[in-house]
């Protein structure tokens, strides 16, 4: 019997051994997985299959992963592990276009030449040694690297993949149109009136790097069918004709990205006498108008959660934004950083029939629309009255659906030339004081001259236009920014000049969120449909919207203090017009019984208010301790304590089932 029941668990292992060599070879073979997140975080988006099925030529992805070094942390190998089975769903959805090489580069090997050669750059770990993580896709001669695959960009790891394949299909460089008023693109200045050049603004730069940028003149004309992406900068002054040449690109399908501005902080008027110069506005608004959204350019965002500064030095206006302002879900402002948006406006409105909202950047809950005058204003002053909206106010936007022209009537007419002063004397002349043309030339010339004149020398023809398009074909995509400052350089870089050589610095994420969304509309249509995969993090931030609140109630309470400092100096101004008191000496500073007793009730109430911001600082810290206390002891003893009743709960079952 005992042999017999040694035989049964040899056959049990044998058998279970079998089955396990069986599933994994089956595995090998045909590759597939189950994904239960709620995000589907491991499953590839429509945006990114619907790329893989305009493969017409096979493509290799080569990825580079240090597995086999001793030092590399673990933390990262996972990473790579997890980089390594996201590819594996690129191979197996493209239909056996794409094919995967999997390198280990070793210090000193030919495979680390091979990933240099690719654009795939060697990472340093704290102890000096060496790895890689990136990869390299290849179509024919075109290349596309990711040199350095960062953990902090893993929400964007499916973005950045597919970008790269979709940037070795493409033939030539994308065009891109920059329609804008300032001297974005540099000038030469006017020396011989002391005006230095200008260089070219370091946005214009970046995106010449990845495409081709032309400047698009703003006068009125049908912009050039090869322009792909329009970014519309600052466009004050823009006339219906050429807000009409931006309609008709939208309509033909063209992607939009206009910056707009009620305050443009580097574009200023000349302020009158003994006033500061003002910011100039700008507007789309006969196109807005039609796409149900508007923008007031008399108004200016003021944000107490986001304002740059604190107490005199305060500047509601001036905002600096974090992930709590972004759309995460969005691959253009997810993993963004910080930005800085001085002096800008909000957009409001419901977008018409046909089109889809989509907010990618808001305020707070703590911001108000204010007057454009007040804007500048700090500390005290800036904040005094202010009541916040209660709600977030859209400030970056992007509406997508299929879009209907704003001039129903099509072409707008040409305007008709203004006439010139000189015109009009030549109208008023006589006609007998006309000089006949045989005074000035010989009988014989003129007789000689052709006496056609229906056609002038300087005639131009007349202009080509397209023909009108008064709905768009397919569904459409454009971005609206209520703010134009942010990617000037004066916002965005930090430059010095080192040895004669111009050095730019980033400070912020500003020319990131632009080159984001130009990557976005310059590609495959699709990617502007994917979306950033599933964050294991999440952004606290409870405690900094109880410090929101806590400071709304200071500025409540500075505005009491300071309006019964100014009733109370009112009332002794008043008294102070009195007669003196009989037999005070002549200057003495003998303050009435009046006087005295309106001093002390001042500084019983400044006692009061200053108790009571007190209160409201020991209140905002106990709130702020407590959830901070409560969270440690959630984090620390939850799951232990969970462990502990599931133990003593399984005890108590163990025990009934023997009674």
């Amino acid at each position: 019997m005992l042999n017999r029941l040694y035989r049964n668990s040899f056959v049990v292992i044998a058998l279970a051994v079998a089955s396990l060599v069986a599933i994994n070879i089956f595995a090998y073979f045909y590759y597939s997985r189950v994904d239960l997140t709620q995000a589907k975080s491991y499953t590839l988006s429509e945006g990114t299959r619907d790329v893989l099925k305009k493969l017409q030529a096979p493509i290799t992805i080569r990825f580079y992963f240090s597995q086999s070094e001793a030092g590399m942390p673990l933390v990262l190998k996972g990473y790579g592990r997890r980089v390594q089975d996201l590819l594996i769903e690129y191979r197996n959805a493209s239909g056996g276009k794409i094919s995967i090489e999997t390198s280990d580069p070793q210090p000193d090997s030919d495979q680390e030449e091979t990933a240099t050669l690719d654009g795939v750059q060697a990472q340093s770990l704290d102890n000096g040694d060496r790895f890689y993580l990136g990869l390299a896709v290849k179509q024919g001669d075109r290349k596309s690297a990711m040199s350095n695959i960062a953990m902090d960009r893993e929400r964007l790891l499916e973005y950045d993949i597919t970008r790269a394949i979709a940037s070795v299909t493409e033939k030539e460089k994308t065009v891109l149109g920059v329609m804008s008023p300032m001297p974005v693109f540099g000038n030469s200045g006017f020396p011989m009136m002391g005006v230095p050049p200008s260089p070219k603004q370091v946005f214009i730069s970046e995106l010449e790097r990845d495409y081709k940028v032309v400047q698009v003149p703003m006068d009125g004309k049908d912009i050039d069918p090869q322009v792909k992406v329009l970014l519309v900068h600052h466009p004050r002054g823009i006339t219906e004709h050429a807000e009409y040449s931006i309609d008709q690109f939208v309509m033909r399908g063209g992607k939009l990205i206009a910056l707009l501005d009620p305050f443009a902080f580097f574009d200023v008027a000349p302020g009158q006498r003994g006033m500061e110069p003002t910011g100039i506005a700008s507007n789309l608004e006969r196109l807005t108008k039609a796409w149900g959204i508007s923008l007031d350019t008399t108004k200016m965002l003021s944000d107490m959660q986001y304002m740059v500064g604190k107490g005199p030095s305060a500047l509601p206006t001036l905002l600096s934004l974090n992930d709590s302002a972004y759309d995460q879900t969005d691959v253009a402002t997810a993993r963004l950083g910080g930005t800085l948006f001085p002096f800008i406006g909000a957009f409001s409105g419901q977008p018409v029939t046909g089109l889809k909202q989509e907010v990618l950047m808001h305020s707070s809950k703590y911001s108000a629309l204010i007057e454009a005058a007040r804007g500048q204003d700090r500390g005290d002053k800036a904040t005094a009255g202010f009541k916040a909206a209660g709600q977030e106010l859209p400030i970056a936007i992007r509406l997508q659906g299929k879009f209907n022209t704003a001039f129903p009537d099509g072409r707008p007419p040409k305007p008709k030339p203004e006439k010139k002063p000189e015109d009009e004397a030549a109208k008023d002349k006589p006609a007998g004081d006309e000089k006949p043309a045989s005074d000035d030339k010989p009988a014989a010339e003129s007789a000689a001259a052709p006496t056609d004149v229906s056609k002038k020398p300087d005639e131009e023809p007349p202009e080509v236009f397209a023909p009108h398009i008064a709905q768009g074909v397919a569904n459409n995509s454009l971005v609206l920014i209520a703010d134009s400052d942010f990617i000037n350089d004066g916002a965005a870089v930090q430059i010095q000049d080192m040895l004669g050589q111009r050095l730019v610095y980033p400070i912020n994420g500003n020319l990131a969120f632009v080159q984001a969304l130009v990557d976005q509309y310059a590609g495959d249509a699709a990617l502007i449909s994917l979306r950033t995969r599933q964050s294991a993090t999440r952004p606290f931030t409870v405690i900094k919207e109880m410090e929101t609140r806590a400071q709304q109630a200071y500025t409540e309470k500075i505005k009491d203090i300071q309006d019964s400092l100014q009733a109370t100096q009112e009332k002794l101004q008043a008294l102070q017009k009195t007669a003196p008191a009989p037999g005070a000496a002549a200057g003495a500073a003998i303050l009435s019984k009046e006087q005295q007793t309106e001093l002390d009730k001042f500084r019983k109430i400044a006692a009061e208010k200053r108790r009571e911001l007190k209160d409201v600082r020991k209140d905002l810290r106990a709130d702020s301790e407590a959830l901070q206390f409560w969270i440690k002891v959630l984090n620390i003893a939850l799951i232990p304590a969970l462990l502990v009743v599931l133990a003593f709960s399984l005890m108590i079952y163990r025990r009934r089932q023997t009674r």
